[in-house]
């Protein structure tokens, strides 16, 4: 590919098969020749992340793939960047869409779909701070619409998020009853976040996550589950 250079891994995740996956070659790897991703307010530092293989992600999907599918539920993955979590709750039959800012995230996920000779699935382009009745159509994807009954994050709280645009997302496409899963590797802004996501009227259970042999070394974080009412 033009601009950008790729590599294949076979990724073992936690309680599912291994997923070939193809992943960026570096975190040096950078192109945006139309300005797609800076427009999208992306910066060149930040363009490899989507593409890139990390902690966090390896243990959303596990999380995934230890939890039960169920019928007629409807999941979302938002920042999903190489989609692992996807994929595991794809492969076993959930019904799950995809999301993530990043121009390439949608081609990245497609290609990894017929990789593993699995079904097309739902991929659409998730803009937190775009209110979901102001959203236009994307080149990149459908616009995240409607409710879920489940939606899942993974080290999504990089960013200082003073507006509080990814609670008031969720707060936009959760169902009622819904449950948020989220898996941070101990970024300061999660105190923030939880804040947020309390006026909203989610209480929050935490497990901790212990990895010394983690990808690129030691990881650790937190799975944050949160729900409404008493857990």
């Amino acid at each position: 590919m033009p601009g950008y250079q790729v590599r294949s891994e076979r990724v073992q995740v936690d309680g599912a098969d291994a997923l070939l996956i193809r992943l960026l070659l570096n975190p040096q790897q950078f192109a945006d020749p139309l300005g797609e991703a800076e427009a999208l307010g992306i910066s060149s530092a930040s363009w490899p992340f989507f593409g890139m293989l990390w902690p966090s992600g390896l243990h959303l999907a596990a999380a995934i793939a230890r939890r039960p599918v169920r019928a007629g539920e409807r999941l979302l993955e938002v920042g999903c960047g190489l989609a692992l979590a996807s994929l595991v709750a794809h492969r076993r039959g959930a019904e799950i869409t995809a999301s993530d800012i990043h121009p390439l995230a949608g081609d990245f996920l497609r290609h990894n779909l017929r990789l593993n000779n699995l079904p097309p699935m739902p991929y659409c382009h998730g803009d937190w701070g775009v209110p979901e009745l102001e959203r236009l159509p994307s080149p990149h994807g459908g616009t995240v619409r409607g409710r879920f009954d489940l939606i899942v994050g993974s080290d999504v709280l990089y960013e200082r998020d003073d507006a509080g645009l990814l609670p008031r997302f969720i707060g936009e496409h959760a169902t009622l009853s819904g449950e948020v899963m989220i898996v941070d590797p101990k970024r300061g802004n999660r105190s923030a976040f939880a804040r947020r996501m309390a006026v909203l009227g989610y209480e929050v259970q935490q497990t901790s996550i212990r990895d010394p042999l983690g990808p690129g070394g030691p990881a650790g974080g937190r799975l944050f589950r949160y729900r409404r009412g008493p857990s």
